[in-house]
């Protein structure tokens, strides 16, 4: 590992579903119309962020059977919403959540080179896995895949994808009006795989882009989805973002890279991270209380402990104590999103009413206590402190962003904070390339032939 401070990066998440982002503040803007996306793609990129990153929810969320209304939701397919932020940007990354589940793997790799190839090399796949039934009745695949077999099926699709993508020879297209072909003969060698879902045998139908293929990102956080990643991933997004967590993780995701044969820098460390920046540390404390209390509505509270109880709690009053009747139900579902997917209610119901006790919160603000875990909270200079720690200790190699209102929330970080860690050396003061792998400090893939050459 190198002993100099780490240069560090910053993504932007738009988050797929979610109760964050203040939909409901005077300043937001459409969470549908172009515009949005837009703005805030525009103002990554002169913020000089690697990476502008979209969520994928496959199905509404529902709560206590009926579909759930508080949470944002809805927003249109992340390809096409990529492709369209293709035309009106130039150097940031464009990551597509995309499913492993629900997707055929030459035609999602189709796609994605695509989006690769009409962006110059700026695409990337978040790679993600579902097996519930819920979300499977939306594909008419309820209940189809074993929840053990998730990250097997997934490699094999993500193996290929590769494939798919490495078939086509880099030198196959005629760079010249005289040659005497488009390509040249069988341009593209053969794929042939099955995934237990699929059995593959296709060709390659297009040239890689200037970055070999798109960037792998993954964001499983049990064991084995780390191993996952550090087999297959470029970057691993985290939700250990504080300072001693995050040091752990990254330790831990450096020494699965090291055991599957890969340098320990080769997977990038990504946590998920929220700003709340002012001119004052009191300032930004009183800012993000706020924050809190916007994204923790009186209902939203009471909708996020109904997923536990597994009953309608709206006869209780969101600042008033936790109900004393148990749960009706033994075990949470999935229709609220993996946070709350399978936890014993009468254990969580317990462990939340002696936590509301011990420090005397109401059911909005144990909410609030239980939701508001990461952050960045303070000073443009105190804000900088802590992540020049970051920096000086090789801990993460950068942040994925979540604005807490859009399309503004990352104006200040673009004006304000962006500058004074340029000042401080720790932040890029331009892009490195023109594709994402350039811009991340990644290796351009070798194509299928340049791989059997190594090994001839």
């Amino acid at each position: 590992m190198t002993t100099a401070r780490t240069t560090l990066r910053f993504g932007v998440f738009f988050q797929g579903v979610n109760f964050s982002t203040i939909w409901s503040d005077p300043a937001s803007g459409s969470q549908i119309d172009f515009e949005s996306f837009r703005r805030l793609a525009q103002t990554a990129e002169r913020g000089l962020f690697s990476a502008f990153f979209l969520g994928e929810g496959l199905r509404l969320r529902e709560h206590l059977g009926r579909l759930h209304e508080l949470d944002v939701a809805g927003r249109p397919d992340a390809q096409t919403q990529l492709a369209a932020l293709a035309a009106v940007t130039s150097r940031i990354g464009l990551v597509a959540t995309q499913n492993t589940t629900y997707n055929d793997p030459v035609d999602l790799a189709h796609r994605l080179a695509s989006l690769d190839l009409l962006s110059g090399g700026r695409a990337a796949w978040n790679i993600v896995t579902t097996d519930n039934a819920w979300t499977g009745e939306n594909f008419r695949r309820g209940g189809y895949l074993d929840h053990a077999d998730r990250y097997r099926h997934a490699e094999s699709v993500v193996n290929i994808a590769k494939a798919v993508w490495g078939a086509f020879d880099d030198d196959a297209v005629a760079t010249a009006a005289t040659a005497p072909s488009w390509s040249t003969p069988n341009p593209s060698a053969e794929v042939d795989g099955a995934t237990g879902h699929y059995a593959v045998r296709a060709l390659s139908r297009l040239p890689r882009s200037p970055q070999g293929h798109p960037v792998l990102f993954q964001a499983g956080d049990s064991p084995e989805g780390r191993d996952f990643a550090a087999r297959t991933a470029d970057v691993i997004f985290s939700a250990h973002a504080g300072f001693d967590d995050a040091k752990t993780f990254a330790a831990d995701i450096r020494a699965r890279t090291l055991k599957a044969g890969r340098p320990a820098d080769d997977l990038k460390i990504f946590p998920g991270q929220e700003f709340i920046l002012a001119d004052s540390d009191a300032e930004a404390a009183e800012k993000a209380r706020w924050v809190r209390e916007q994204q923790v509505s009186p209902q939203t509270a009471l909708a996020f402990i109904e997923n536990v109880w597994g009953t309608d709690l709206s006869a209780y009053d969101p600042d008033g104590p936790l109900p004393t009747v148990d749960p009706v139900q033994d075990t949470t579902g999935e229709t609220r999103g993996a946070g709350f997917r399978g936890a014993q209610a009468l254990a969580t119901a317990e462990k939340w009413r002696a936590l509301s006790e011990a420090e005397g919160l109401s059911i909005r603000q144990l909410v609030i206590r239980l939701s508001s875990g990461r952050g960045f909270v303070g000073s443009v200079a105190s804000v900088a402190d802590e992540l020049e720690r970051f920096a000086d200790e090789h801990v993460v190699d950068g942040f994925n962003i979540t604005p807490w209102l859009v399309p503004g929330g990352l104006d200040d970080i673009v004006d304000k904070l962006v500058p004074e860690l340029q000042e401080r050396g720790v932040y890029p003061t331009e892009y490195a390339g023109y594709t994402l792998r350039e811009n991340l400090g990644l290796r351009v893939p070798p194509s299928a032939r340049e791989r059997e050459a190594a090994t001839a």
